[in-house]
């Protein structure tokens, strides 16, 4: 369930990227923005191509403004996804790289957390990191999620989820096309101990969120609307 929309339009990944910092955190490095004195906390879990990406770590810079300690783990270990290496594709990547791993990964990632004295934390994941929020949820190790044009999901991961979740879709998505988001939708409006919001974006791609060109005023406005969306979510539901 990995296609062409999730190699489209790869960052130019930079390693000095952002007004945080990167640190060692519960077994990974991790770009690191806001204030340690906030007791509430926002887990950003990026695409395929990793925690290096500006435009993830210019979200996690405006989460962070508002008030949440705000951590981007490098689940890759260094290895994000390269489109151009035509003998590693996606499906090959996957294979080292797979979202269980992911969501095991931050466990440790979790507690390190609490262990600064936060005492909320929300999640939010790009595609591949949508599933990894999603085994989130299950285990009720945050206290709301946020999906962005997701990947990997399906139907019972939705029927799952044991917390408040936002998932923010795209129009022109082949990975979590509208008919699948409409299903997604009417499971939670099932689950109405659950609170849930799903929006269907219009006129934009797998990935809008932050694999958007930062030249292109129109891209930019759509991708702000969505991070808009899910910050108003995270400042209700992680407090």
């Amino acid at each position: 369930m990995s296609g062409p929309q999730c190699c489209e339009n790869p960052p130019a990944l930079n390693p000095g990227s952002g007004s945080g910092h990167v640190e060692r955190l519960g077994g990974l490095d991790a770009y690191v923005s806001g204030s340690t004195d906030s007791k509430l906390c926002v887990i950003l879990i990026s695409d395929v191509f990793g925690y290096e990406a500006p435009n993830l770590r210019a979200l996690a810079d405006k989460v962070a403004a508002s008030g949440f300690y705000v951590v981007v783990p490098d689940y890759f270990y260094g290895d994000p996804f390269d489109a151009s290496n035509q003998e590693r594709p996606i499906t090959v990547w996957l294979k080292d790289h797979g979202a269980d791993k992911g969501f095991e990964d931050t466990k440790p990632v979790v507690e390190a957390i609490k262990s600064k004295g936060i005492t909320a934390i929300g999640a939010s994941g790009m595609c591949w990191g949508a599933k990894v929020v999603v085994e989130l949820s299950k285990q009720e190790l945050i206290q709301a999620a946020v999906l962005l044009h997701p990947s990997f999901v399906s139907v019972d991961d939705i029927k799952g989820g044991k917390v408040p979740i936002a998932i923010l879709g795209a129009e022109i998505d082949q990975l979590s096309p509208p008919a699948l988001l409409k299903q997604f939708e009417e499971i939670l409006a099932s689950k109405p101990e659950v609170n849930s919001y799903v929006k269907i974006h219009p006129k934009v791609a797998h990935g809008w969120t932050v694999r958007y060109k930062t030249d292109d005023p129109e891209a930019v406005k759509a991708a702000e609307e969505a991070h808009k969306e899910m910050l108003d979510w995270f400042v209700t539901y992680v407090k």
